[in-house]
């Protein structure tokens, strides 16, 4: 196959996914995509929501362990059938889907680790079902899955992107998960990135984690923290600067001086990255032995059939994945 193929994990079977993968299938972007792409979910829950939201197509069923000897096109909807028990098209989330959940990830990580696929893109998950607080987020579960401790998060838009030092760490607990050596480590992999995928030296601004980078206290996590990351990653070579207040460094005459904001933690640069770019932001974790790509929404059951779901975030993953190489 000439071109490696790009998996899709459905995630979460009583989500908005599936339904913003028929709109994105409906669009010109799948027929002039030069990647196969194959989608790994349940063929029962793939051919009821369609028919349920009165879409049309074909499905081209694949065996997990021989396609790659196939010449695969994006006509129809390339998928490998992952078994799940249920009644009807739309329902509630539960943990009950989370073995489904969990083999569609392992099918993903087996190919990918045989050298079968090029990257992954996961629809999103429920963290109470399905992570069941033994992780915080996804990237940490594929971090464990691939016993990776490298992984980055990273929200990524063509124009500015951000990354938090910490993911899904409750606020009170923050300054505990935060050092110099992490802020070191994973700016480098941030930095690392930008220049092997997109031949670009990354500008980056530091936010401080305090307001203002300002504390009562005597030994502040700016200076006894950040600010020493910088000054290591100055010496470094890397185009850095900061802690700046979180309250401005979003203002428009700031941003449009660098490439990547990197925050303390996970609303401080999600919140405001949300607010410029809305679905045109996507979810990158770095520091795996591949690629993976989230699109920047959540399960949105409440919606789940009502065919108002916005495509925007998947489309830019996509268009994200095509642009880079798998070098």
């Amino acid at each position: 196959m000439k071109n490696k193929p790009l998996l899709i994990v459905s995630g979460e079977p009583y989500s908005v996914f599936l339904e913003i993968l028929f709109k994105i299938y409906n669009s010109k972007l799948i027929k002039k995509y030069n990647r196969p792409i194959i989608l790994i979910a349940s063929r029962k829950l793939v051919e009821s929501q369609m028919k349920k939201m009165d879409f049309n197509f074909k499905i081209n069923l694949l065996n997990k362990d021989n396609f790659i000897k196939k010449s695969i096109t994006n006509n129809k909807i390339n998928l490998i059938d992952i078994n799940l028990n249920f009644v009807k098209p739309f329902g509630k989330v539960s943990s009950k889907f989370s073995k489904y959940i969990e083999k569609s990830f392992d099918t993903a990580l087996k190919l990918i680790k045989k050298k079968h696929a090029f990257a992954i893109i996961n629809g999103p998950v429920s963290k109470k079902h399905f992570l069941k607080k033994k992780f915080l987020g996804i990237t940490e579960y594929l971090a464990h899955k691939t016993k990776t401790n490298n992984e980055v998060m990273l929200i990524y838009n063509k124009f500015l992107s951000v990354s938090p030092i910490t993911t899904h760490v409750p606020l009170k607990k923050v300054h505990k998960y935060i050092s110099t050596k992490s802020i070191i480590k994973k700016i480098l992999v941030i930095n690392n990135f930008y220049k092997k995928k997109f031949n670009k030296k990354p500008n980056f601004a530091i936010t401080g984690l305090n307001p203002h980078c300002e504390s009562n206290y005597i030994d502040s996590e700016e200076n006894n923290i950040i600010k020493p990351a910088v000054k290591i990653l100055k010496k470094k070579k890397l185009k850095i600067n900061g802690p700046f207040p979180a309250d401005t460094i979003f203002i428009k005459n700031n941003i449009i001086k660098y490439d990547v904001i990197v925050g303390m933690y996970h609303d401080q640069i999600i919140t405001p990255i949300k607010a410029l770019f809305g679905f045109e932001a996507i979810n990158v974790t770095l520091g795996l032995p591949f690629i993976r790509v989230s699109p920047d929404h959540g399960i949105n059951n409440q919606m789940i059939g009502k065919k108002k779901s916005n495509p925007s975030s998947l489309k830019e993953a996509l268009i994200f994945l095509k642009k880079i190489n798998e070098n």
